[in-house]
């Protein structure tokens, strides 16, 4: 039997209309989808952002792997939030 792979935890934070339209998303289509949660469909779309910025950005290929702890954790500053991208 395959080793089960170890799951490392993110926590993103969305605005309160974000999180209803993702809980609202996952109701409406997300078994007709195949996600068995909201954290498969949070997951689903990450990595296809990933692999969009990978190919954008990376010459299609994989980047190093970043290890937990390297990343200032929390959520984003006012000035940060004032630059991020409008629609998120």
């Amino acid at each position: 039997m395959p080793k089960a792979k170890k799951v490392a935890a993110f926590t993103p934070y969305y605005t309160e209309e974000q999180a209803g339209q993702v809980r609202a998303a996952f109701l409406a289509a997300g078994e007709a989808e195949g996600f068995a949660s909201i954290s498969d469909l949070i997951v689903a779309g990450t990595m296809r952002e990933v692999r969009r910025l990978q190919r954008r950005h990376n010459e299609g290929r994989k980047w190093d792997p970043v290890p937990a702890g390297t990343l200032r954790p929390g959520q984003r500053t006012r000035g940060e939030l004032q630059h991020r991208k409008e629609g998120l």
